[in-house]
């Protein structure tokens, strides 16, 4: 599989195709065959999902199984997130965000996101926004 078939998921991505909504069908199945998420936005995802009343198993189960790949977070993601901070700051991307860039960076993969903000990043990766 190469880099441009890969597609790294934002928490909001997940989340929207978890809570059926609305463009959450611009994520084919073929691009979550080839979907990885990273371990700090799979934490994002089960955090917002608790704290919206979601059972915790049942959030984890859902929140895992919506991409093919989880991907856990290095020392070199944490370097680039941080470094990012000088390009996204006046965007008000989250260490979440940036640790989902920092992924997609490293894998050379298009990013999915719902956050109509990232429209204007340029950061060296494909963005799609699904809404």
């Amino acid at each position: 599989m190469t880099g441009s078939q890969l597609a790294v998921l934002d928490a909001s991505a997940v989340l929207a195709v978890i809570l059926r909504e609305r463009r959450a069908h611009h994520l084919t199945p073929k691009v979550l065959q080839n979907a990885v998420i990273s371990t700090v936005n799979l934490a994002e995802v089960q955090s917002k999902l608790v704290k919206a009343g979601y059972d915790a198993e049942d959030a984890w189960k859902d929140a895992v199984s919506i991409a093919s790949a989880i991907e856990p977070y290095t020392a070199e993601q944490a370097k680039i997130a941080g470094t990012l901070i000088a390009q996204t700051e006046n965007q008000g991307l989250s260490l979440g965000d940036r640790s989902c860039l920092a992924l997609a960076i490293m894998l050379n993969a298009t990013v999915y996101t719902t956050d109509q903000i990232w429209q204007s990043l340029q950061v060296g990766v494909r963005i799609h926004v699904i809404r």
